[in-house]
């Protein structure tokens, strides 16, 4: 054992030392919490009050098109219309309507943004509408008193008959980007250590390490030292992007609210939110599920990644051995979304029990409620594909290890299986 932690610190540190390890250790939480922070603050921009200037010359469509929460309409005259257009970067107006021969034209001096062209689109399209109801000779308000809108809420009742929320966007946010992220970490964190073993024979070191320890050994200490690689970056990214969006949260809020609501800013915007979303959600249980079908999953995958960098002796060759391993997770990522619409069925549950798809299926189950029994028997089956991978690996690592200078075929490597001892 003494020999094996030796191994593990050393892959450990030699791999958390690297400038690559640093850098994106601090970059991806800052791309992640942009990509929370950047929307919200681009749809705060996009709030603002916008005025527009419709020039018509009868008053058929301007006179019943209705201002909105971000935009305001202002009739002008056709003269009007003429001297703004010189100069509209100048003027108070954001866009002009120009309404002649039922053709509508938007002028601007930028791009128009999206949302307030299908908002003036909307509104003409209903006034046309209405129109066309009128001349027909059918009764609007017949047809607006009987538009009916409606809400379904959603609660879930537990085995006690306790009845807690449920938001199944929630559900399917949470289950798609865990099922992603176990997916980009099991390849990750593989594909290292299958390039760190290429890497150790080609350059012959192996063949010193191996004198001193056993390929069991030094297989198992470089697995266990990546996986704490992975892990320690894992948490860490969850550290630094709970931070820096607490701090541009609050560059966020207005002044005014902060004089006025410091309590809820004391409670973090940010969690209060978040506990809102995911309501009848056990994040916790959630987290450390992840945890276990990420350790266990990359475990199982990365003594296989091992075994292939132990059979070839260059990265090019490995592309004929890593397909069939990877084939399984790969299915796994393609049915996320068919397993996300049936959560429950024959097929989702038997992916989630398979070991070599379940680190991803089981994920991805999670948010919408899985049995106790269902969730145990995962794991454990989990734990036994990863006893038995790493055997079977084990088996091929200690021959291909001082392999050198042979093509590797299937065929021997069933032979380097079936040897005894």
């Amino acid at each position: 054992m003494n020999k094996i932690f030796l191994i593990i610190r050393r892959e450990y540190l030699v791999r958390v030392k690297k400038k690559s390890f640093i850098i994106m250790t601090i970059l991806a939480p800052i791309l992640m919490a942009s990509l929370i922070i950047v929307p919200v603050f681009l749809a705060n921009q996009d709030q603002q009050n916008r005025l527009i200037a419709v020039s018509e010359d009868d008053t058929k469509y301007s006179s019943k098109i209705n201002d909105t929460d971000n935009i305001n309409f202002e009739i002008i005259t056709e003269d009007e219309s003429e001297k703004i257009r010189k100069n509209l970067t100048d003027s108070p107006y954001y866009a002009i309507l120009d309404i002649k021969n039922d053709t509508f034209t938007l002028f601007a001096s930028q791009q128009i943004g999206l949302n307030i062209r299908n908002s003036i689109q909307n509104q003409l399209e209903k006034i046309i509408e209405r129109e066309k109801l009128k001349q027909a000779g059918i009764d609007i308000k017949i047809i607006e008193n009987s538009k009916t809108k409606i809400n379904i809420e959603t609660k879930i009742i537990d085995a006690k008959g306790e009845v807690t929320d449920s938001n199944t966007e929630a559900s399917i946010g949470i289950g798609f980007i865990t099922g992603i992220l176990i997916y980009m970490f099991i390849f990750m964190y593989g594909t290292m250590v299958m390039r760190g073993v290429i890497e150790e024979k080609t350059n012959r070191i192996v063949e010193i390490i191996i004198s001193s320890v056993k390929p069991f050994q030094l297989m198992m200490g470089k697995i266990i030292g990546v996986a704490l690689v992975g892990l320690t970056q894992f948490i860490l990214w969850i550290l630094l992007t709970i931070i820096i969006s607490s701090f541009a949260e609050l560059f966020l809020i207005d002044a005014a609210e902060i004089s006025n609501n410091t309590d809820t800013i004391n409670q973090s915007l940010i969690l209060d939110e978040i506990t809102k979303l995911t309501g009848g959600i056990d994040l916790i249980k959630i987290f450390f599920c992840f945890i276990f079908f990420f350790l266990f999953g990359y475990l199982m995958y990365s003594a296989l990644f091992a075994a292939v960098g132990s059979a070839v002796d260059a990265e090019a060759d490995t592309q004929q051995f890593v397909l069939p391993i990877t084939i399984p997770l790969i299915l796994a990522f393609i049915l996320i979304q068919p397993v996300m619409d049936n959560p429950d069925g024959t097929l989702a549950f038997w992916l989630s029990m398979n070991p070599l798809t379940s680190p991803v299926i089981m994920m991805v189950r999670l948010p919408f409620g899985v049995d106790i029994w269902e969730l145990v028997l995962s794991m454990v089956l989990l734990i036994l594909g990863f006893i038995i991978t790493t055997y079977l690996a084990a088996k091929i690592y200690r021959t291909g290890i001082l392999m050198y200078g042979k093509k590797i075929s299937y065929k021997e490597l069933w032979k380097w299986l079936t040897y005894k001892g």
